[in-house]
């Protein structure tokens, strides 16, 4: 069974067209059902799609002739929106000519036409910014937010977690995804205010979300396994999520340092390269590629601006899966399981102030 056309902005990311389509081209192959809208100057998208005659006979041409550039600020991407790939790649999911829209391109320009062109989830303040990082465990652990909304209030917490779990729920499998709060420490008197009034809010709400939730988790922490959601502000995750992905290419290059001094460590490289190629597939940001807007009426994904072809393959296999298990659905369905006076009945619990839309 084909699913709904997916939007790509081909002119997006660090090589525009030939990575795009060539993502495309490799999520074709693998799965069939796929059908793209491609987005941008049709000329060079027509030319890139002569080496897959495959995407070529399940895609559609938008042709735009303008684009938005790494130095755009979001102010400047919304007042020329309309003639560009990404903006005409979004307003194909506002009218239902797709399903989803992949864009490699600038971050805040997309959050920002996405917000204003799709608009927020009736019960959802702000969109949050959500991506998959590798783990210890068996799934990977999806965090929330990355770098959309720098300042957050309690409530905006606790929606982020409700649309965490739904979306953890679609990416691991585990209908009860353990929750955290990302904190300086596992103590509840640690952190601000703004995040222990979270923690009251969601251990008083959890049973009625289908989630374990239990207190605060530390940065050290997030790739342990032990947790499948971790929420934190846009300001806080960022500043985190960069942190992970610089100690992965420290090590990584550390260890291509180590095994290159001397005769002797080259052969020892000889004997672990099962193991440090293991380590190279794991810590490889194409294969953890594919960020979402949740919290959007309509699917948003964001793939790194300097994804290889597989990378922007793994981002349009995100967003099918999205598609598929309905994503957006079941946010909206858990936050129709807390009813209408979920901030006034919370406001009773210690420590936590009434908090107002």
């Amino acid at each position: 069974m084909s699913l709904p056309r997916i939007a790509i902005d081909a002119m997006g990311g660090d090589e525009g067209v030939r990575v795009m389509i060539e993502g495309a081209a490799l999520a074709r192959r693998r799965h069939d059902r796929f059908k793209f809208l491609l987005v941008g100057d049709e000329a060079r998208i027509k030319s890139a799609l002569e080496s897959h005659p495959n995407l070529r006979a399940s895609s559609e041409i938008l042709h735009t002739e303008g684009v938005i550039s790494g130095e755009d600020k979001p102010s400047q991407a919304l007042r020329r929106a309309k003639g560009t790939s990404m903006g005409r790649a979004i307003e194909a999911v506002k009218l239902g000519h797709a399903g989803a829209a992949v864009s490699a391109g600038n971050t805040g320009a997309l959050m920002a036409i996405s917000k204003l062109s799709l608009r927020t989830m009736p019960g959802i303040d702000r969109p949050a910014l959500a991506a998959l990082l590798p783990t210890l465990g068996d799934n990977d652990v999806v965090m929330l937010d990355l770098g959309a909304n720098t300042e957050c209030d309690s409530r905006n917490l606790v929606q982020f977690a409700i649309m965490g779990a739904a979306y953890a729920r679609v990416a691991t499998g585990r209908e009860q995804p353990r929750v955290r709060l990302l904190n300086i420490g596992s103590e509840e008197i640690k952190g601000t205010d703004e995040v222990r009034d979270a923690a009251a809010i969601l251990k008083g709400v959890a049973g009625d979300l289908s989630m374990s939730f239990d207190g605060f988790t530390e940065a050290d922490k997030i790739c342990r396994g032990d947790v499948d959601v971790v929420v934190t502000d846009g300001f806080s995750g960022n500043v985190a999520l960069k942190a992970v992905e610089g100690t992965a290419r420290f090590v990584a290059d550390l260890l291509k340092r180590g095994f290159s001094s001397s005769l002797r460590s080259k052969l020892g490289f000889l004997i672990s390269r099962p193991a440090t190629e293991l380590l190279k597939h794991h810590l490889d940001p194409n294969n953890h590629n594919g960020a979402v807007f949740l919290g959007l009426n309509g699917i948003v994904v964001k793939s790194h601006g300097s994804a290889n072809a597989a990378g922007v393959a793994n981002a349009v296999a995100v967003t099918a899966r999205l598609l598929e298990e309905n994503v957006t659905e079941r946010i909206t369905a858990d936050l129709a399981r807390l009813g209408g006076d979920t901030w006034r009945r919370t406001s009773s619990i210690p420590g936590v102030q009434e908090e107002r839309a």
